[in-house]
């Protein structure tokens, strides 16, 4: 509760620039507007997903390698276990072989899922809303140009998106610089060497507005990683997450993790590294090495957090209709948010 208490202390007082039923409409316009401008720029196809996998396939995101998901039977599965989806991060690759995709065509998705152990705080809820993307590339793409070319082609949608916004609702203010500045987190490290990551994050955002922060996963100079990342999806010298500086949390504020997959080769030496070999004979980790499925980029970029960043909320249930322990809301109460 020390982080809500203080990130209210930052901004009193608060005043929410739209109402319930304007923040509703809003949302509609936002998640169209983003919708078409995310699947022009990298030729994307809206498809189905599922909210839960078999458990022991290795198909469900394994966050940070923590994180218990929800699991539960079935009638007519017998003792097969389900599982609430944490992300589709490996999903989606999988389904662009089965779905047929070809090469710089991909597909994406409105993701639902549950992480029943996540910390609660204006961010952070239970349930997770974002749009999980995946684009299949050739094995020479598999480059930094690529990634950043990505990025900045997101990073238009989300320009457009703003545009649309402030045009229909002019209380709202434009937040987005120009241009989105790319660096490594071991750059960040040189740079800010006496601070903890996530202080790094608010001082890099609150200079440039926005960044990609590059090679998130493996440890860095200190020792220390920048983040966790599954060893499983991204490759860590290939991914990143996009950050921008949010000026009513005054805060860095992630709105997207992304990056190149990894390959044979990258799999096993992320596996062996993270501690956790034995995954490689679980289905989708077989599939991967026997080069059945297809080289690809992919993130989810967050719904409810576009939500909140473009639509200037101090808290997440502001945007999206959650469960919160009680003294979350009274301190909400206290300071003119509200929750749904």
């Amino acid at each position: 509760m020390k982080i809500l208490e203080n990130t209210i202390r930052l901004m009193e007082p608060y005043t929410a620039k739209l109402n319930v039923k304007e923040t509703q409409k809003a949302l509609n316009t936002l998640k169209q507007a983003f919708e078409l401008h995310l699947s022009t720029a990298l030729n994307l196809t809206r498809v189905s997903t599922p909210l839960f996998v078999l458990s022991g396939t290795g198909i469900n995101d394994n966050l940070n390698g923590m994180e218990r998901p929800v699991q539960f039977t079935a009638l007519e599965l017998g003792d097969q276990s389900l599982e609430i989806v944490h992300s589709l991060a490996k999903w989606k690759r999988m389904a662009l072989k089965r779905y047929g995709f070809e090469q710089g065509e991909g597909l994406f998705t409105h993701m639902n899922a549950i992480r029943r152990d996540e910390g609660l705080d204006h961010l952070h809820s239970i349930y997770v809303d974002q749009w999980d993307w995946e684009r299949v590339i050739d094995r020479q793409e598999r480059t930094l140009t690529t990634l950043r070319q990505t990025v900045e082609k997101i990073y238009g949608a989300m320009k457009e998106t703003e545009r649309v916004l402030v045009e229909q609702y002019p209380g709202l203010n434009r937040k987005l610089p120009e241009s989105i500045t790319f660096l490594t987190a071991q750059e960040l490290e040189n740079r800010f060497p006496h601070l903890p990551a996530k202080e790094r994050e608010d001082a890099i955002t609150r200079e440039y507005g926005a960044v990609f922060v590059m090679q998130i996963g493996g440890k860095l100079e200190s020792g220390i990683p920048h983040d966790g990342r599954s060893p499983d999806y991204d490759d860590w010298q290939l991914n990143g997450d996009i950050l921008v500086w949010n000026p009513i949390l005054k805060s860095a504020f992630e709105l997207s993790s992304m990056g190149i997959r990894v390959d044979e080769v990258t799999l096993r030496h992320q596996l062996e590294e993270a501690g956790c070999p034995e995954r490689c004979t679980l289905e989708f980790h077989k599939q991967l090495l026997e080069g059945q499925l297809p080289y690809t980029i992919g993130g989810g970029i967050g719904q409810s957090r576009l939500g909140m960043f473009f639509l200037e909320k101090a808290h997440i249930g502001e945007i999206q209709a959650s469960v919160w322990p009680s003294e979350m809301k009274e301190v909400c109460e206290s300071a003119n948010i509200f929750l749904l």
